[in-house]
Parts: C-alpha cells; sequence; structure tokens
C-alpha cells in the first residue's frame, strides 16, 4: 500500500501526451512540444520566398512603391528592406533576422528569421526558418532616361569670359576633391564654359550653391515647361541654372572704378589678381598694399582684365633695390600691406633687346624677395599695349609705369615639366592636352604659389620614378626653383580585377 501511495503522490499533475502518449505537464493543447510542432506552424502566413528589384546602372534597390535606394550586401538597410517586404510579420513576435551566406553573384539573399507565437490560447512556441529572395534586374526610371536620352530635369550652364581657362581648371580639382559631381549624370564642354546635367533640381541647386561658395559668380534661373496633365494638375519642367564666374584670372591686370578703390582702403587703381577663389585677391605691385574682392562687392561694381596671362613679356632684371619700410608712403586709411612680399625699385631690359640697348626701364614690383640682378621676370608692356577700358581712360597717363611685373620666370619651361614628377586627375572632358598652355600654366602657378594649391589634391606620376621626389624643402637641386614635394603628394590608388584576383589567390 505504501508503494502505490509513492507512485500516486509523484504522478500527480501530470498527463499524458493526446498523440504520442508521453507524459507531460498540462498546457492548453494537450500535447507535447515535438507534437505541437508537427501539428502547427507559426510561419504559415509568411512566404518563404520573394524578389528584390535591382537597377545595375545605379546600383540601387526598389523601396515600394516607387523609391530607390542604395543598399550595401548584407547591410542594416538592406535587411530592413527585406523585413517590409515580408506579409504576416505583423501576426507573429520576431526575435531575431539576420543573412545567410550566399554568392555574391548568385543572386540569391537568404535571411534567417526566429519568431514567435502564442498558440492554442496559452503556449509559447519559437520557430526559425529561412526567406530566399531572388534578385530581379530592373531598370530605374533616372536611368531609363538616360537611356532614352531624355535623362535631364536641371541643367547648370557655367560660363566665363576670360581669354584663359585658368579658373576652370582650378574649378575642376575643387569639384573633384569634394566630389561635387557624385551626382551629375553627365558634364559637356561648351564654348566658354561647361554645363552640368542633373536628374532633378535639388541636385543643380546643390551644385550651384557649391559654386558660389568657392567662386565669385552669380546666376539666374529659369525653366521650360515639357507637358501639362490638366486632369491630374501635374506639370512636367526642366530647369536651367545659369552661371557665369568672373572674366578674372590669377596674374590679370585690372583697373578699379575710382569708388571701389575707395572702399577698398585707397589702393591704387592698377592691381594684379594674386588669385581667384571664393573672393579676388588683388595686390598693388607699386605699394604692395593687398585687398579682396567679395562676389556681391565684385557684381555692384564689376570690372575687367586690361591684360591678360597671354601678353606677359620676358624681361632681364639689371639692378633692383629694395625700399625699407620708412622710405614707403603710408596715408591715413591705408588698407593692409602684404607680409609676404618686399617692394623695390627695379631696372629692366626687355630680353628682345639684351644686348642691342643701354637704356633701362625702372619700374616699382613686390617682387623684391625673390628677384636679384641677371633674374628673368614675366611682366606687362603697358606702354607698348593697346588697352581699350573705360576706367583705364580716366587715370593720368603721366602716372602709369610703362611695365609691371607679375612673376619670376624660371627658364625653360619644357625642361620644368618634363622634371614634373607629380600629376592632376581629371573629370572625363576628354578636352585636357599636356600641350595646352593655359593648362601648363596653371600647374606652374600651382608650383609657385603653395596658398593657391591648399585646395588641390596632387598625386604622384606612376610613369616617372620615384626617386627623384624631394623628400622636403631642403632636399631640392636648385632651392629657389618651384618644387612640390613628397609630403604634399598623394598616393594615386588603383583597384581592378586583376589585383583583387591576385589577392585571392594569395590568401
Amino acid at each position: 500500500m505504501e508503494y502505490i501511495n509513492s507512485d500516486t503522490e509523484n504522478s500527480i499533475g501530470n498527463i499524458l501526451c493526446c498523440q504520442c502518449g508521453v507524459s507531460i505537464k498540462p498546457n492548453p493543447s494537450n500535447m507535447c512540444v515535438g507534437c505541437v510542432r508537427t501539428q502547427v506552424d507559426i510561419t504559415e502566413s509568411i512566404p518563404k520566398q520573394g524578389t528584390l528589384y535591382f537597377c545595375s546602372g545605379c546600383e540601387r534597390y526598389l523601396q515600394p512603391p516607387g523609391e530607390w535606394v542604395k543598399c550595401s550586401l548584407e547591410s542594416r538597410e538592406l535587411l530592413a528592406l527585406c523585413l517590409r517586404k515580408m506579409k504576416g510579420l505583423t501576426r507573429v513576435k520576431l526575435v531575431d533576422a539576420g543573412f545567410v551566406w550566399t554568392e555574391p553573384h548568385s543572386k540569391r539573399i537568404k535571411v534567417k528569421l526566429t519568431v514567435h507565437a502564442e498558440v492554442f490560447g496559452g503556449t509559447m512556441l519559437e520557430q526559425v526558418f529561412i526567406v530566399e529572395f531572388t534578385v530581379n534586374h530592373q531598370m530605374c526610371d533616372d536611368c531609363h532616361r538616360t537611356e532614352a536620352k531624355d535623362y535631364w530635369r536641371a541643367v547648370v550652364q557655367l560660363r566665363q569670359k576670360a581669354e584663359n581657362k585658368k579658373t576652370f581648371y582650378y574649378l575642376e580639382q575643387l569639384i573633384l576633391k569634394y566630389r561635387a559631381h557624385d551626382q551629375t549624370l553627365g558634364i559637356k564642354p561648351i564654348h566658354e564654359g561647361l554645363d552640368f546635367f542633373y536628374a532633378n533640381i535639388s541636385q543643380a541647386r546643390k551644385f550651384v550653391d557649391f559654386l558660389t561658395t568657392m567662386l565669385p559668380c552669380k546666376y539666374q534661373q529659369s525653366k521650360k515647361l515639357l507637358s501639362h496633365d490638366i486632369h491630374s494638375n501635374i506639370h512636367t519642367y526642366k530647369f536651367t541654372f545659369s552661371v557665369e564666374i568672373v572674366p578674372v584670372s590669377k596674374d590679370s591686370v585690372i583697373c578699379l572704378p575710382k569708388k571701389l578703390t575707395q572702399q577698398l582702403g585707397g589702393i591704387s587703381p592698377l592691381c594684379l589678381v594674386n588669385r581667384v577663389t571664393s573672393a579676388i585677391h588683388l595686390i598693388d605691385p607699386s605699394s604692395a598694399q593687398i585687398a579682396e574682392v567679395s562676389s556681391n562687392v565684385y557684381w555692384r561694381d564689376p570690372f575687367t582684365s586690361i591684360c591678360n596671362p597671354k601678353q606677359l613679356v620676358e624681361y632681364v632684371v639689371m639692378d633692383i633695390e629694395p625700399i625699407k619700410s620708412s622710405e614707403r608712403l603710408i596715408f591715413p586709411g591705408q588698407g593692409s600691406v602684404s607680409q609676404k612680399h618686399v617692394l623695390a625699385d627695379v631696372w629692366l631690359v626687355r630680353e628682345s633687346d639684351l644686348g642691342m640697348t643701354e637704356n633701362t626701364i625702372h619700374s616699382r614690383t613686390h617682387l623684391g624677395h625673390i628677384l636679384k640682378p641677371g633674374d628673368s621676370a614675366l611682366g606687362y608692356s603697358l606702354s607698348d599695349s593697346n588697352i581699350n577700358d573705360e576706367n583705364f581712360e580716366k587715370l593720368d597717363q603721366d602716372k602709369v609705369p610703362d611695365v609691371i611685373l607679375v612673376k619670376k620666370h624660371y627658364g625653360d619651361k619644357s625642361a620644368r615639366r618634363r622634371a614634373r614628377l607629380w600629376k592632376l586627375k581629371h573629370l572625363d572632358l576628354n578636352e585636357v592636352d599636356s600641350q595646352n598652355n593655359d593648362y601648363n600654366d596653371f600647374l606652374d602657378d600651382l608650383e609657385e604659389d603653395p596658398t593657391y594649391r591648399q585646395n588641390v589634391n596632387i598625386f604622384k606620376d606612376p610613369k616617372k620614378t620615384a626617386s627623384g621626389i624631394p623628400v622636403d624643402s631642403n632636399n631640392v637641386e636648385d632651392p629657389s626653383a618651384p618644387q612640390i614635394t613628397l609630403e604634399e603628394m598623394l598616393d594615386d590608388l588603383h583597384i581592378d580585377d586583376v589585383d583583387m584576383a591576385e589577392a585571392d589567390n594569395a590568401e
């Protein structure tokens, strides 16, 4: 009797499974866990297969109803996109989700899910399953318009009415450094400028804001009606932004209006353009006074170049005498004076007249810190130039200098180009010629002016030996010659399929 009573006490609270007869604790289903799994499928309402649409042109996935998003493989964005396409997930509780590795080129994406659900009125059941997505190709609307030659909805027409293209070469490097062309559908070279095409107006407006920040320019906006649906009141436009850059460039001579000279601290009307960045940087060769003209100030009182770099003449320095600070003429209200330049009196002879005349030309220059007797310098001969400018005609011609020196001449340009061990990247315009004088002059300006090349990415040239690159400014053959050292250069990185295959074989 005691044995029977002991078995009865041990069996209190247990029942037999209605399917397999195993002793279990009571539950609403009266079945063990194994039998519940065979009888109930909590993922029945969730499809085990799906389809993702991928545009190979722009490498984006379709997010219904009509948005295209950029997602990398096995990223959180792609996982969220897959979960949105699964119907029936609201009926269960999602516990975990992750990717199952597949071949990158298999066009299959597998997602492993863990879900909880309540069955038979109180029994909690957990189930793990895999959903397989097939990647199908579908061209997005933007790529479709590109293939149909009706791809752009906004165009930025960039123009500069100048005789040289140094400003455009500088702008090209700014675009490459800050990747302002990532959303550009196409770039087309046009006379006096470039055209940038965009898929929508917001991208074009963003690029216009970039231009107005980097260069002094102004723009106008217009639109053209393409179609109009009178039933849904939908209009389709093409937008045009006409951007004009200031028509002056580095090393140009300009003549300022009288009103503007007073605003700039009484600077001389005849000034040299030191550089063009977000503002126009001017320097007076006769006093070394500097000033900056912003975009708003320029377009309120515009001026043009009276001499451009194509008119430069080579001179030989016969004698030079620096002017002491105590001998300079200083008047109240004078603007800032450059501390990098030294004012000097210089006596010159034109290089073509050297040895044929004893008459020298006197001038005052701001290049006293780099010029010495026997050096060559490039300058403008104002006395021999035919200048047609309203502001220049109002000046006292007796006070106009005969020669304005611009920069030191460092010998044969072709030898400098052959010794140049660096290069620049370019946009795919198919118009950059290594023999182009404007482009080579721009490269010379980068070598001679460290401040000018601060916003330019300079790369090593792999076609030339790296042993000739100077490590620092103290390790150059001619310290007076401008050089770009190794510390200012970047390594040009190229990744292609061949390199990737070699790396895989090495592993």
